[in-house]
């Protein structure tokens, strides 16, 4: 190697290890180094009486919603899959439509739909002069927040599992039939095996989520970390406890990542031969075609087609009172910050992605590893590790000022740069994952022939690269937009003074019991996110022809 590519294999090694120290090292250090300082009364209060709450709680939760997203996501990826039924390919991309809607407004819409005053009980009470038992529908408890978090998170497995599916060759599952297996058998012997990969993917993305909720939790009334962070924060002014709370489920998000290693092994299944054909649906008769469309229609039906229905009732009684200019500045806020921090995250996405593909190593592969572990760690952790970390550079920032006598200092807790911040730390990992599936697909013979030819870095990355992976790019705009534009925790921690969302306004809403308000600004999430999804799977079917 001569001085000229050393020196550049240099340089990309200080920018990626530059962006993994600020975006992941420095907040992580600081959130796990207070586990270690001295402890307070409050602590020793929490940690006695209701440190064992939360992990009870957290660990309850997240188990029974693994398991039932599990088995909704990966049954209905092996029928959409497998088998071709009525309205199959509308159901193929209206699945993933839940995903829209953040279980925060799935949380509240089926509690005012479920309550005493909401349209079940009501037409019961009114139509068929029925009372029933409250506690039948009293969903915020354990089990309701369960019930949502599944509802609203089964894409994530449904999704990853039927790609995986849609790929692998058919003849594994022909030669099954023809050793006489059933459908059930082949299922559990032969699909669940090869997905296994896949499906544990997509249950971790489904934990994550749950650990990073803050709405959910905070309106049914059950405590967990997020919601301990939160309250210790806010309503006890302690730094340094809700530090430790952050650092301990930091540890838990760390076990979680090593167990689902251990879980994955080392099996891996891969083609005997080039020639591999795709699976095709297989046409399904009698009452088994109206029974998978049966379950296939319930599951959307519960996860969107209801919550979205009751939004839009919701939505006309309240229209008037909501949509006035106030409200066109939440959606300029939400549009605009989203945007901003979408961008940034794909150029620091697309940096890291090509210089580990240009130049690949162990030291390129643990630093782009690091730089995008933002995506497991909670909200609320990062929340409180950003703040700190700003307070502690606002304080610096003042220093200097007294020491060169500048009368006036600008102080970044304050403003949308600690947002945008955190948002990058949060969502650059769904960014990087989009945009180096996009880099594997298309190698790198095109770009060192554009060397050869004459052409340098830069100008072979904008006329040669992009454009060969504009696909993957559109992608991780979608996805890192759409999670933004939802993002509850981050948002109400660190947003400016003066400064709400559409996300924040209708959880605002939702805690001054005012339901019918929220529903605006929750369906315009809705209808933008679902608008999105239904480009994104476009771009994915584009992408697999």
């Amino acid at each position: 190697m001569n001085w000229y590519a050393m020196k550049r294999q240099l340089n990309g090694w200080a920018i990626l290890s530059f962006i993994a120290l600020v975006f992941i090292v420095l907040p992580g250090v600081i959130v796990l180094v207070e586990l270690f300082a001295p402890v307070n009364d409050n602590w020793q209060h929490i940690r006695e009486y209701l440190l064992p709450r939360y992990v009870r709680n957290t660990l309850i939760i997240m188990l029974a919603t693994g398991v039932l997203t599990t088995v909704i996501g990966t049954s209905l990826a092996w029928f959409i899959t497998v088998y071709d039924f009525p309205f199959r390919r509308f159901f193929k991309w209206a699945l993933i439509l839940p995903l829209a809607i953040p279980p925060y407004i799935g949380a509240y819409t089926y509690h005012g739909i479920l309550n005493y005053t909401g349209i079940i009980q009501t037409t019961l009470r009114n139509d068929f002069g029925i009372s029933v038992n409250q506690s039948y529908f009293n969903i915020m408890t354990i089990q309701g927040t369960i019930f949502i978090f599944t509802l609203f998170l089964y894409p994530y497995i449904y999704t990853i599992t039927r790609a995986f599916l849609h790929n692998q060759s058919s003849s594994m599952i022909e030669n099954a039939r023809i050793l006489g297996r059933g459908s059930w058998d082949i299922f559990f012997t032969v699909v669940i095996p090869i997905s296994r990969v896949a499906i544990i993917g997509g249950v971790s993305l489904v934990l994550m989520e749950v650990l990073n909720d803050y709405g959910v939790v905070k309106y049914f009334g059950i405590q967990t970390f997020s919601t301990a962070i939160f309250s210790t924060w806010f309503g006890m002014r302690d730094t340094s406890s809700a530090l430790k709370l952050a650092g301990t489920l930091m540890i838990l998000v760390i076990a979680i990542l090593t167990m689902e290693r251990l879980v994955r092994g080392r099996k891996q299944f891969s083609y005997a031969t080039t020639k591999v054909k795709p699976l095709k649906p297989r046409p399904l008769n009698g009452w088994h075609r109206y029974a998978v469309l049966g379950y296939v229609s319930t599951v959307f039906g519960i996860a969107f087609a209801i919550p979205f229905i009751q939004l839009v009732a919701w939505t006309m009684l309240t229209f008037e009172q909501v949509f006035t200019a106030t409200f066109f500045r939440l959606v300029w806020n939400t549009v605009s910050v989203a945007f901003i921090a979408t961008v940034i995250i794909l150029v620091f996405a697309l940096i890291i992605a090509n210089y580990t593909r240009l130049f690949p190593s162990n030291m390129t592969r643990i630093i782009s590893k690091v730089t995008t572990l933002g995506y497991s760690i909670p909200g609320a952790a990062i929340a409180i590790a950003v703040i700190t970390l700003f307070l502690i550079l606002d304080e610096w920032v003042l220093n200097i000022a007294l020491a060169l006598n500048l009368g006036q200092t600008f102080v970044f807790r304050t403003t949308l740069i600690m947002l945008i911040f955190a948002y990058v730390i949060r969502f650059l990992a769904i960014g990087y994952n989009s945009i180096e599936s996009g880099f594997e697909k298309v190698g790198k013979s095109f770009t060192e022939a554009s060397r050869m030819l004459g052409w340098g870095t830069v100008q072979t990355f904008f006329r040669v690269d992009i454009p060969m992976i504009k696909g993957a790019i559109m992608s991780a705009f979608i996805l890192v937009f759409i999670d933004i534009m939802k993002e509850l925790p981050l948002t109400l921690f660190l947003q400016p003074f003066n400064f709400s969302t559409l996300a924040t306004q209708a959880f605002k809403y939702v805690s001054d019991e005012k339901i019918h308000e929220a529903a605006l600004a929750s369906i315009v999430i809705v209808i933008m996110s679902g608008l999105l999804i239904f480009v994104f799977h476009k771009v994915l079917d584009k992408e697999a022809d």
